[in-house]
């Protein structure tokens, strides 16, 4: 895992440079292009396990901070100027979630403290501190 300032997110291939979303782009039917986390519902999770990790633990792709999305798949979701994202369903944590902090992957169960998984509907380039808002 790395952590950029800024980067290029496309159809084509996800996040710049992550081998997963460029495999996603292949399938006839997508959905988890993109993964993404809301800074309050992981600094929530890492509360109720106890833990102090950095976002990036949670293998996501995007942090969000500031804003609440709606827990609905088909939400729309612009960052910067230009990039769109379609969120399309829950992102479950998986078992690594419980190696880095007993308790950690049950806590990130309710609210979708885990993240979303989303498809790129329009590319962008994007970089820290954009606006997201839902579209």
């Amino acid at each position: 895992m790395e952590t950029l300032d800024h980067v290029s997110v496309s159809a084509a291939e996800g996040v710049h440079g992550d081998y997963r979303g460029a495999m996603a782009a292949q399938k006839r039917s997508f959905r988890r292009q993109v993964s993404l986390i809301d800074r309050a519902a992981w600094e929530a999770a890492l509360a109720d396990a106890g833990a102090d990790l950095a976002w990036y633990h949670s293998r996501r792709n995007l942090l969000l901070d500031g804003i609440s999305l709606p827990h609905v798949a088909g939400t729309r979701v612009m960052i910067g100027a230009s990039l769109v994202i379609e969120i399309t369903r829950e992102c479950d944590p998986c078992e690594r979630m419980e190696g880095l902090a007993p308790g950690l992957r049950a806590a990130m169960i309710p609210d979708w403290r885990g993240g979303f998984l989303g498809r790129v509907v329009v590319d962008g380039d994007i970089a820290v501190g954009d606006e997201v808002k839902v579209i």
